[in-house]
């Protein structure tokens, strides 16, 4: 059962993440990767005993899920609508009052390629999207996707299982507004299914301690000859 969206409920979620600290939690979250809640501590900046508290409210919050291995807890997004939410609050920050910050290399390495939970973001995802909408293999409308018959037998020949998932709602083709290119990449299961099979064919490699992502010379080879992005969008940023 769903709670009302009364302005009581939507005030105690906004409360949750409005806190430095656990705003700091559900980006690091946002990798897709469940995390411990040292590792957490460090992205938080703040005490073990303090992110220990920050995380007992964003697990009651439901905004966050904690697994049990063994001894080890591992802390992840409850759903995809949290890291939906999140993201349309990054895209809000975007155009929101400009703080002067330089930028660094991590800030153009995530502006290049990035999680957005489970699928890609940033240049290297929007490029994707529009190679696949050029060539007629999707057609994007707002935030909905459809995948053309022509589509279905390039991501079926792509390694890519386009079946519906039994217990899931989830759409296969959807997109979100990337907040770093102001422009829409591909999420829902289909987009989730292209970052797993990019990392699976070493295309793509997580940068350490970092939403970002690194593009191989296997991947700038691969996703420029199957998917036609243009080899200059690939180059690493400097």
């Amino acid at each position: 059962m769903t709670n009302p969206a009364s302005a009581t409920t939507i005030s105690a979620i906004a409360a949750l993440i409005g806190d430095v600290a656990r705003a700091n939690i559900l980006s690091a979250l946002m990798s897709g990767k469940a995390l411990t809640a040292t590792e957490l501590a460090h992205h938080a900046g703040v005490s073990a005993s303090t992110t220990s508290g920050h995380l007992a409210r964003l697990v009651d919050g439901q905004l966050i899920a904690v697994e049990r291995q063994g001894r080890h807890r591992y802390y992840r997004l409850a759903s995809a609508a949290v890291a939906e939410a999140f993201e349309s609050l990054s895209n809000l920050a975007a155009i929101g009052p400009r703080h002067h910050r330089p930028t660094g290399p991590n800030d153009r390495a995530m502006q290049h390629a990035r999680t957005c939970y489970d699928h890609m973001a940033g240049r290297l995802a929007v490029a994707m999207t529009d190679a696949l909408t050029s060539r007629g293999l999707i057609i994007v409308e707002d935030h909905s996707g459809l995948i053309t018959d022509a589509g279905r037998h390039f991501f079926a020949d792509f390694g890519i299982d386009l079946e519906p998932k039994p217990r899931s709602a989830r759409p296969l083709c959807r997109t979100c507004l990337d907040w770093s290119e102001r422009r829409m990449h591909l999420g829902g299961r289909l987009g989730a299914a292209l970052l797993a099979q990019a990392l699976r064919r070493h295309w793509l490699r997580p940068i350490k301690e970092s939403r970002a992502l690194a593009i191989t010379r296997d991947g700038e080879r691969g996703i420029h000859e199957v998917f036609g992005v243009p080899l200059d969008m690939l180059a690493s940023p400097r």
